[in-house]
Protein backbone atom coordinates (compact mmCIF):
# COMPACT_ATOMS: atom_id res chain seq x y z
CA UNK A 1 0.00 0.00 0.00
CA UNK A 2 1.35 3.65 -1.19
CA UNK A 3 1.13 6.74 1.07
CA UNK A 4 -2.42 8.31 1.44
CA UNK A 5 -3.54 11.05 -0.44
CA UNK A 6 -6.23 13.41 0.38
CA UNK A 7 -9.39 13.35 -1.56
CA UNK A 8 -12.77 15.45 -0.85
CA UNK A 9 -11.43 15.73 2.73
CA UNK A 10 -11.38 11.81 3.14
CA UNK A 11 -8.12 9.69 3.11
CA UNK A 12 -8.37 7.18 0.53
CA UNK A 13 -5.56 4.66 -0.19
CA UNK A 14 -3.82 5.20 -3.96
CA UNK A 15 -4.55 1.28 -4.08
CA UNK A 16 -7.41 -0.41 -3.68
CA UNK A 17 -9.42 2.66 -4.23
CA UNK A 18 -13.52 3.04 -3.23
CA UNK A 19 -15.22 2.92 -6.19
CA UNK A 20 -16.13 6.66 -7.07
CA UNK A 21 -20.21 6.13 -7.14
CA UNK A 22 -20.32 4.61 -3.49
CA UNK A 23 -18.08 7.31 -2.63
CA UNK A 24 -20.13 10.34 -3.56
CA UNK A 25 -23.44 8.75 -1.99
CA UNK A 26 -21.69 7.90 0.93
CA UNK A 27 -20.54 11.63 1.51
CA UNK A 28 -23.85 12.94 0.10
CA UNK A 29 -25.74 10.62 3.12
CA UNK A 30 -23.23 11.46 5.79
CA UNK A 31 -23.27 15.54 4.89
CA UNK A 32 -27.30 15.17 4.99
CA UNK A 33 -27.25 13.83 8.17
CA UNK A 34 -24.60 16.32 9.76
CA UNK A 35 -26.82 19.44 8.17
CA UNK A 36 -29.95 18.00 9.63
CA UNK A 37 -28.44 17.06 13.34
CA UNK A 38 -27.57 20.91 13.14
CA UNK A 39 -30.72 22.45 12.05
CA UNK A 40 -32.83 20.44 14.89
CA UNK A 41 -29.97 21.53 17.21
CA UNK A 42 -30.45 25.13 16.33
CA UNK A 43 -34.34 25.14 16.42
CA UNK A 44 -33.93 23.30 19.34
CA UNK A 45 -32.04 25.98 21.20
CA UNK A 46 -34.13 28.83 19.74
CA UNK A 47 -37.29 27.42 21.20
CA UNK A 48 -35.82 27.44 24.63
CA UNK A 49 -34.32 30.47 24.12
CA UNK A 50 -38.32 32.13 23.29
CA UNK A 51 -39.59 30.80 25.99
CA UNK A 52 -37.12 31.44 28.34
CA UNK A 53 -36.58 35.08 28.15
CA UNK A 54 -39.54 37.62 27.88
CA UNK A 55 -39.39 40.26 24.79
CA UNK A 56 -40.26 43.08 27.20
CA UNK A 57 -38.90 43.52 30.95
CA UNK A 58 -40.24 42.73 34.13
CA UNK A 59 -40.65 45.29 37.01
CA UNK A 60 -42.13 45.75 40.20
CA UNK A 61 -44.03 48.45 42.28
CA UNK A 62 -42.66 49.31 45.32
CA UNK A 63 -44.58 50.68 48.35
CA UNK A 64 -45.83 54.81 48.57
CA UNK A 65 -44.21 56.65 51.40
CA UNK A 66 -42.77 59.53 52.63
CA UNK A 67 -45.83 61.41 51.52
CA UNK A 68 -46.96 64.76 52.19
CA UNK A 69 -49.78 67.41 50.88
CA UNK A 70 -48.07 67.75 47.68
CA UNK A 71 -44.84 64.86 47.33
CA UNK A 72 -44.39 61.40 47.86
CA UNK A 73 -41.25 58.55 47.20
CA UNK A 74 -41.94 55.17 45.20
CA UNK A 75 -39.44 53.99 42.88
CA UNK A 76 -38.96 50.15 41.73
CA UNK A 77 -36.91 46.84 41.18
CA UNK A 78 -36.41 45.81 37.18
CA UNK A 79 -35.81 42.18 38.09
CA UNK A 80 -35.60 41.19 33.85
CA UNK A 81 -34.44 43.27 31.43
CA UNK A 82 -36.14 41.47 28.46
CA UNK A 83 -34.83 40.62 25.03
CA UNK A 84 -32.40 44.20 25.18
CA UNK A 85 -31.69 46.35 27.54
CA UNK A 86 -33.93 48.49 29.41
CA UNK A 87 -33.30 52.50 28.45
CA UNK A 88 -35.63 53.99 30.32
CA UNK A 89 -37.26 53.49 33.63
CA UNK A 90 -39.41 55.00 36.48
CA UNK A 91 -43.00 55.75 37.51
CA UNK A 92 -46.02 57.24 36.25
CA UNK A 93 -49.48 58.18 38.16
CA UNK A 94 -52.65 59.34 37.63
CA UNK A 95 -56.09 60.14 40.16
CA UNK A 96 -57.47 57.37 37.49
CA UNK A 97 -56.71 53.84 37.70
CA UNK A 98 -54.21 51.60 35.59
CA UNK A 99 -51.66 54.56 34.86
CA UNK A 100 -49.66 55.02 31.68
CA UNK A 101 -46.56 56.46 30.51
CA UNK A 102 -48.73 59.31 28.76
CA UNK A 103 -49.77 60.50 32.74
CA UNK A 104 -47.57 62.35 34.67
CA UNK A 105 -44.28 60.64 35.04
CA UNK A 106 -40.56 60.03 36.41
CA UNK A 107 -37.71 59.14 34.35
CA UNK A 108 -35.02 57.58 37.08
CA UNK A 109 -32.09 55.93 34.76
CA UNK A 110 -31.71 52.74 32.71
CA UNK A 111 -30.85 48.99 33.31
CA UNK A 112 -31.93 46.20 35.45
CA UNK A 113 -32.28 46.58 39.70
CA UNK A 114 -33.81 48.90 42.54
CA UNK A 115 -34.16 52.74 42.01
CA UNK A 116 -36.15 55.52 43.46
CA UNK A 117 -38.65 58.07 42.02
CA UNK A 118 -39.55 61.34 43.80
CA UNK A 119 -43.13 62.12 42.77
CA UNK A 120 -43.87 66.07 43.54
CA UNK A 121 -46.55 68.23 42.05
CA UNK A 122 -49.54 66.26 43.48
CA UNK A 123 -52.95 67.67 45.58
CA UNK A 124 -53.65 67.39 49.07
CA UNK A 125 -55.83 64.92 50.25
CA UNK A 126 -56.26 63.18 46.77
CA UNK A 127 -55.90 59.73 45.67
CA UNK A 128 -53.80 58.73 43.43
CA UNK A 129 -52.47 55.36 41.52
CA UNK A 130 -48.79 54.27 40.27
CA UNK A 131 -47.28 52.00 38.30
CA UNK A 132 -43.67 51.35 38.06
CA UNK A 133 -42.35 50.86 34.11
CA UNK A 134 -39.56 50.15 31.92
CA UNK A 135 -38.86 50.29 28.63
CA UNK A 136 -36.66 48.28 26.51
CA UNK A 137 -36.39 48.60 22.33
CA UNK A 138 -38.94 45.93 22.04
CA UNK A 139 -41.42 47.29 24.43
CA UNK A 140 -42.57 48.37 28.01
CA UNK A 141 -43.25 46.34 31.13
CA UNK A 142 -45.66 47.48 34.13
CA UNK A 143 -45.51 47.20 37.36
CA UNK A 144 -48.39 45.97 39.83
CA UNK A 145 -50.56 49.20 40.81
CA UNK A 146 -50.49 51.12 44.37
CA UNK A 147 -52.36 53.24 46.07
CA UNK A 148 -52.07 56.25 47.87
CA UNK A 149 -53.55 59.68 49.63
CA UNK A 150 -51.68 62.85 50.15
CA UNK A 151 -51.84 64.76 53.35
CA UNK A 152 -54.05 67.66 54.27
CA UNK A 153 -57.44 68.95 54.31
CA UNK A 154 -59.43 66.54 56.78
CA UNK A 155 -56.99 66.28 59.40
CA UNK A 156 -55.78 62.34 58.87
CA UNK A 157 -52.14 63.77 58.13
CA UNK A 158 -50.20 61.95 60.96
CA UNK A 159 -47.09 64.49 60.46
CA UNK A 160 -50.10 67.12 61.12
CA UNK A 161 -48.67 69.16 58.07
CA UNK A 162 -45.05 69.67 59.73
CA UNK A 163 -41.78 69.68 57.44
CA UNK A 164 -39.77 69.56 60.45
CA UNK A 165 -38.89 70.36 63.81
CA UNK A 166 -36.63 72.07 65.79
CA UNK A 167 -35.83 71.00 69.48
CA UNK A 168 -36.47 74.05 71.29
CA UNK A 169 -33.28 72.62 73.86
CA UNK A 170 -30.18 73.15 71.82
CA UNK A 171 -31.64 74.44 68.55
CA UNK A 172 -30.73 71.30 66.38
CA UNK A 173 -33.19 71.13 63.03
CA UNK A 174 -35.02 67.87 62.48
CA UNK A 175 -36.53 66.57 59.11
CA UNK A 176 -39.69 64.81 59.51
CA UNK A 177 -41.31 61.78 57.52
CA UNK A 178 -44.64 60.48 56.88
CA UNK A 179 -44.43 56.50 56.42
CA UNK A 180 -47.99 55.07 56.31
CA UNK A 181 -50.24 56.20 59.19
CA UNK A 182 -47.08 57.23 61.18
CA UNK A 183 -44.73 60.71 61.36
CA UNK A 184 -41.12 60.08 61.81
CA UNK A 185 -37.88 62.03 62.58
CA UNK A 186 -35.74 61.36 59.69
CA UNK A 187 -32.76 62.29 61.66
CA UNK A 188 -31.37 60.33 64.55
CA UNK A 189 -31.27 62.40 67.69
CA UNK A 190 -28.27 64.29 68.73
CA UNK A 191 -29.13 65.84 72.13
CA UNK A 192 -26.68 65.38 75.09
CA UNK A 193 -28.11 64.37 77.75
CA UNK A 194 -27.55 61.58 80.34
CA UNK A 195 -25.23 58.40 79.64
CA UNK A 196 -24.62 58.96 75.71
CA UNK A 197 -21.51 58.78 73.57
CA UNK A 198 -19.84 59.91 70.14
CA UNK A 199 -18.98 57.00 68.22
CA UNK A 200 -15.39 56.29 69.18
CA UNK A 201 -15.77 59.94 71.03
CA UNK A 202 -15.75 61.67 67.65
CA UNK A 203 -17.76 64.47 67.52
CA UNK A 204 -17.63 64.76 63.97
CA UNK A 205 -19.50 61.54 63.94
CA UNK A 206 -22.22 62.84 66.43
CA UNK A 207 -23.21 64.83 63.39
CA UNK A 208 -23.40 62.65 61.22
CA UNK A 209 -25.01 59.56 63.04
CA UNK A 210 -26.76 61.23 66.11
CA UNK A 211 -25.76 60.47 69.29
CA UNK A 212 -25.70 56.65 70.77
CA UNK A 213 -27.34 56.31 74.14
CA UNK A 214 -28.36 53.70 76.76
CA UNK A 215 -31.84 52.51 77.39
CA UNK A 216 -32.46 54.64 80.33
CA UNK A 217 -31.48 57.72 78.17
CA UNK A 218 -33.44 57.34 75.42
CA UNK A 219 -36.69 57.02 76.84
CA UNK A 220 -36.53 60.73 77.52
CA UNK A 221 -34.59 62.10 74.61
CA UNK A 222 -37.22 62.89 72.55
CA UNK A 223 -38.62 66.70 71.97
CA UNK A 224 -41.90 67.35 73.51
CA UNK A 225 -44.99 65.72 70.93
CA UNK A 226 -42.59 62.86 69.99
CA UNK A 227 -41.19 59.65 72.00
CA UNK A 228 -39.42 56.84 71.96
CA UNK A 229 -41.68 54.05 69.43
CA UNK A 230 -42.52 50.54 71.23
CA UNK A 231 -41.91 47.81 69.78
CA UNK A 232 -45.56 47.62 68.53
CA UNK A 233 -44.67 50.93 66.45
CA UNK A 234 -41.72 49.45 65.42
CA UNK A 235 -43.49 46.45 63.89
CA UNK A 236 -46.05 48.86 62.35
CA UNK A 237 -43.56 50.63 60.70
CA UNK A 238 -42.23 47.46 59.06
CA UNK A 239 -45.56 46.10 58.51
CA UNK A 240 -46.54 49.26 56.49
CA UNK A 241 -43.06 48.67 54.57
CA UNK A 242 -43.82 44.70 53.33
CA UNK A 243 -42.46 43.19 56.43
CA UNK A 244 -39.59 42.50 58.42
CA UNK A 245 -37.56 40.04 55.68
CA UNK A 246 -37.76 43.88 53.03
CA UNK A 247 -38.20 46.51 55.13
CA UNK A 248 -34.63 47.02 55.78
CA UNK A 249 -33.32 47.85 52.41
CA UNK A 250 -35.99 50.45 52.15
CA UNK A 251 -34.98 51.89 55.37
CA UNK A 252 -31.21 52.54 54.67
CA UNK A 253 -29.70 55.91 53.15
CA UNK A 254 -29.14 55.66 49.54
CA UNK A 255 -25.38 55.96 50.83
CA UNK A 256 -23.05 55.40 53.75
CA UNK A 257 -23.29 51.54 54.04
CA UNK A 258 -19.96 49.83 53.85
CA UNK A 259 -19.70 47.60 50.62
CA UNK A 260 -22.01 48.93 48.37
CA UNK A 261 -24.92 47.77 51.40
CA UNK A 262 -27.00 50.72 50.57
CA UNK A 263 -30.47 51.08 50.19
CA UNK A 264 -33.20 52.15 48.25
CA UNK A 265 -34.93 54.89 50.95
CA UNK A 266 -37.94 54.18 49.16
CA UNK A 267 -39.40 54.94 52.69
CA UNK A 268 -37.95 58.25 53.17
CA UNK A 269 -36.85 56.75 56.99
CA UNK A 270 -32.88 57.79 55.97
CA UNK A 271 -30.90 54.96 58.43
CA UNK A 272 -27.68 55.53 58.85
CA UNK A 273 -24.86 53.20 60.15
CA UNK A 274 -24.05 55.07 63.32
CA UNK A 275 -23.10 51.25 64.92
CA UNK A 276 -23.14 50.70 68.76
CA UNK A 277 -21.33 51.19 71.88
CA UNK A 278 -20.60 48.42 74.56
CA UNK A 279 -19.17 48.33 77.99
CA UNK A 280 -19.15 52.05 77.98
CA UNK A 281 -16.14 51.59 75.52
CA UNK A 282 -16.18 49.42 72.84
CA UNK A 283 -17.43 50.92 69.43
CA UNK A 284 -18.28 48.92 66.65
CA UNK A 285 -20.72 49.05 63.30
CA UNK A 286 -19.91 51.79 61.78
CA UNK A 287 -20.66 51.90 58.33
CA UNK A 288 -22.04 48.31 58.97
CA UNK A 289 -24.88 48.34 60.68
CA UNK A 290 -27.67 50.54 62.54
CA UNK A 291 -29.15 50.09 66.06
CA UNK A 292 -32.42 51.82 67.61
CA UNK A 293 -34.17 51.05 70.89
CA UNK A 294 -37.19 50.64 71.30
CA UNK A 295 -39.18 51.68 74.76
CA UNK A 296 -40.60 48.23 75.43
CA UNK A 297 -38.34 45.89 77.98
CA UNK A 298 -38.04 42.29 78.08
CA UNK A 299 -36.68 42.06 81.63
CA UNK A 300 -35.18 44.27 84.02
CA UNK A 301 -32.21 44.51 82.43
CA UNK A 302 -32.86 44.12 78.49
CA UNK A 303 -35.24 45.69 75.79
CA UNK A 304 -36.71 45.14 72.40
CA UNK A 305 -34.40 47.12 69.78
CA UNK A 306 -34.15 46.73 65.58
CA UNK A 307 -31.26 46.60 63.74
CA UNK A 308 -30.04 46.63 60.00
CA UNK A 309 -26.92 45.24 58.28
CA UNK A 310 -25.21 46.79 55.15
CA UNK A 311 -25.05 43.16 53.59
CA UNK A 312 -28.96 42.12 54.48
CA UNK A 313 -32.49 43.94 53.49
CA UNK A 314 -34.53 42.79 56.54
CA UNK A 315 -35.12 44.39 59.66
CA UNK A 316 -34.03 42.21 62.94
CA UNK A 317 -35.54 42.66 66.11
CA UNK A 318 -33.71 41.41 68.94
CA UNK A 319 -33.63 42.61 72.95
CA UNK A 320 -30.03 43.75 74.30
CA UNK A 321 -28.94 44.98 77.45
CA UNK A 322 -29.81 47.97 78.64
CA UNK A 323 -26.65 49.47 79.14
CA UNK A 324 -26.08 49.38 75.22
CA UNK A 325 -25.65 52.65 73.38
CA UNK A 326 -27.99 52.83 70.35
CA UNK A 327 -29.47 55.44 68.15
CA UNK A 328 -33.03 56.85 68.75
CA UNK A 329 -35.43 57.68 66.19
CA UNK A 330 -38.65 59.38 67.67
CA UNK A 331 -42.22 59.02 66.18
CA UNK A 332 -44.90 61.95 67.22
CA UNK A 333 -47.00 61.85 69.87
Amino acid sequence: MKVLSYSNTILIPEENHIKPELMKTTIWIFSLVITGASCILAVSCKKKDNNSIPANPVVKTDTVAAITQNTAICGGNVTEQGSSPVISRGVCWSISQNPTISDAITTDGSGTGSFTSNITGLKANTTYYVSAYAINSTGMGHGNQVSFTTAGGTGDDPCSGLISVIDPRDGQVYPVVRIGDQCWLQKNMNFETGTNWCYAYDTSYCNTYGRLYDWHTALGVCPSGWHLPSDEEWTTLTAFLGGEFIAGSKMKSVNGWYFNGNGTNSSGFTALPGGNCYRNELFNGRTSRAYFWSSTETSSINAWNRHLYYNKEDVSRDNYGKTHGFSVRCVKD
